[in-house]
């Protein structure tokens, strides 16, 4: 061919992107675009040999190489793809308004129903200009009688074609760096790129150090030849190990995939040794393409729950982390890799456009999670409870971020019962209605209300167990779906199961009592109910009400807001007459001399309800102490 000069044609519509830090977030995305630019040279070239339009040899292998060069300050990305002509050149790079691979699929759109060879060769490419100060193609098209064509830009918009010395079939890119390109070539630097994006490439991929590489060869050549040499010291050096996985797990059939295999592979991808709970292996062709492979991890606690990480792969080219549109948010606490050659991506490869076809892709992933964790309740509930800990954060949290996920999941979301076991909300209710009054009660700490479920259990009475951080949400969510269904806090109400039914003293006792226990703790305002429980051995309890305690709860959550003067603490305190303690108080009510030690009494029966509620403030505590060794003087 003649050599040829000449302008880069732009269309106003595609503004020229060699504008290096524009259009790419980072820096490293130039490696992507050029590997998965020779990807793509390749799945075209294998879709042509496959309809008998290109004729490849029996034992052809396909491959990408990378090389770097500190001392030539060059990266060279090599294939033995489909390559290309003087007119394609001209067409693809220098009339960037047209995108070869989308005019590669208009032309046999017909001929096969593969649609993963959709590249974006013609605006990546320029992405080699963020680090480059001269870029160069040499290529050479499969076509018989094909001529190797060179193009050179030093990233304007003129650039330069001629005949190319390239002899066999593909592309190679030459990049010769500019400064802030130069740490590209460091051998570790771009191996850790090219495993981060190229890790589960479909074609063998290998990176090659050349300055390495000729340093060696010539110590090689300044050494003299040993006599007796072992015959294995001169055997031929090893064939270097592709960088990547071509067949990654999820790309099998999930019935042909071992238990060890998915573990393995979760501790390949994610680094993380502890083993997860179970997964989820997505394998769709219809009506979108989407495989992939979503694990529930086990948690060391509860805060890990927003440590998830969904890994997005186009073509198994790693496009990005968590990306929100096609990944439902809750989903996101979960770890995994989507690999959609469908999506809509822009040129940087890095964003979705909107389009309702990426939420479609969303509402599956939906609803396969929805399915695992029924089929689990239904058919490995004894797997299922022992998740639970590990899973129900997220459930929860799915259940409050995605009505119909709520929809899915709402019969199968089970309670830790103070019975001990699990129970769903459905049992619950049936099991308990009689007692409860369609009232759900709740522990939120075992420890601190240990007293109150102990009155339970002593009655034939059950509470479930919500203790994270997000039940009080998930209450709020079930409250305002399900008809008449309120939750109870097990400090929040005495049932009439605990009760024996009349208190058993006159009326002029209740207020007696009422008026003590107000002077004693210098609280006016302090209720007081009096009870006759079925359990003598408790004095009192101290009760608070559901809706001012969620209220401050939630408050103190969303900013740590005083709101006390808007939802004051409702507290009661629950006298129990049956109690020996409270009867003696009244038998010792007469006798002018025992007042002291009425009040002590009275003092110490509220500090021990308030400390089987919550542990007493500092100062409260020193007083408790201090008149407890005065009660054991006295008795002594």
């Amino acid at each position: 061919m003649k050599h040829e000069s000449g302008s880069i044609s732009i269309n106003t519509e595609n503004i020229f992107p060699i504008i290096k830090k524009w259009l790419y977030s980072e820096k490293d995305i130039f490696i992507r675009e050029l590997v998965s630019n020779a990807s793509d040279a390749i799945s075209k070239l294998k879709k042509l040999d496959a309809i008998g339009e290109a004729d490849l040899p029996e034992d052809n292998r396909f491959e990408i190489k990378v090389l770097v060069d500190k001392n030539e300050k060059t990266i060279k990305v090599i294939d033995n793809g489909l390559g290309m002509t003087e007119e394609e050149v001209k067409k693809y790079i220098n009339q960037i308004a047209f995108s070869g691979a989308v005019d590669f699929l208009e032309k046999y759109k017909d001929k096969s129903d593969d649609g993963q060879i959709i590249g974006h060769f013609g605006l990546g490419f320029y992405s080699a200009f963020m680090v480059s100060q001269r870029v160069q193609i040499d290529t050479l098209s499969f076509q018989p009688g094909a001529v190797p064509v060179r193009w050179v830009s030093d990233g304007g918009t003129e650039f330069e074609m001629m005949d190319s010395d390239r002899t066999e079939r593909g592309t190679t890119i030459t990049l010769h760096l500019s400064e802030d390109g130069l740490e590209f070539t460091d051998e570790y630097k771009m191996r850790a790129t090219l495993e981060k994006y190229f890790a589960f490439l479909p074609y063998e991929l290998y990176l090659e150090d050349s300055a390495k590489a000729a340093e060696k060869t010539e110590e090689d050549k300044s050494k003299e030849p040993a006599e007796n040499v072992d015959a294995a010291e001169t055997a031929e050096p090893k064939k270097p190990e592709p960088l990547n996985d071509t067949q990654p797990l999820w790309l099998k059939n999930p019935k042909d995939c071992t238990e060890e295999e998915y573990k393995q592979f979760y501790t390949k991808v994610f680094h993380d040794f502890n083993e997860p709970l179970f997964w989820i292996h997505l394998n769709m062709d219809y009506p979108f393409n989407l495989k992939g492979i979503l694990y529930f991890p086990k948690l060391k606690h509860e805060f890990e729950t927003m440590e998830g990480q969904i890994k997005l792969y186009y073509n198994q080219v790693f496009v990005a982390d968590n990306i929100k549109e096609v990944i439902p948010e809750f989903l996101l606490l979960l770890k995994g890799v989507l690999d959609c050659p469908d999506l809509p991506l822009n040129v940087s490869r890095s964003f979705l456009q909107n389009d309702g076809y990426v939420n479609k892709i969303s509402t599956h992933i939906t609803k396969k999670v929805a399915d695992k964790l029924t089929s689990l309740f239904e058919n490995e509930r004894d797997n299922y409870n022992k998740y639970w800990d590990d899973i129900n954060p997220f459930v929860k949290y799915g259940c409050i971020r995605e009505e119909k996920f709520f929809d899915r999941v709402k019969d199968i979301i089970i309670y830790k019962s103070t019975k001990g076991g699990y129970t769903t909300l459905k049992d619950y209710l049936e099991n308990n209605k009689e007692k409860h009054e369609n009232k759900i009660f709740y522990v939120s700490n075992e420890k601190q209300q240990a007293q109150y479920i102990r009155l339970f259990n002593e009655n034939g009475m059950e509470a479930v167990i919500l203790s994270t951080m997000i039940d009080n949400h998930f209450m709020q969510l079930l409250e305002s779906k399900m008809s008449g269904v309120r939750f109870n806090r097990i400090d929040a109400d005495i049932s009439d199961n605990m009760k024996k039914g009349d208190t058993g003293i006159a009326e002029d006792d209740v207020s007696y009592l009422e008026k003590l226990f107000k002077a004693a703790v210098n609280d006016d305002k302090l209720k007081i109910q009096v009870e006759s429980l079925k359990n003598e051995s408790v004095p009192a309890m101290i009760l608070l009400s559901e809706q001012s305690r969620r209220m401050q709860e939630m408050s103190a959550m969303f900013g740590g807001m005083d709101m006390s003067h808007m939802f004051p603490k409702e507290q009661t305190l629950v006298l129990n007459s049956s109690n020996k303690l409270v009867k003696s108080v009244l038998d010792m009510k007469a006798d002018e001399t025992k007042k002291d030690e009425i009040k002590l009494i009275s003092e110490h029966i509220y500090d021990l309800a308030m400390m089987s509620h919550q542990p007493l403030e500092p100062d409260a505590m020193a007083r408790f102490i201090e008149r407890s060794n005065e009660l054991l003087l006295k008795l002594v």
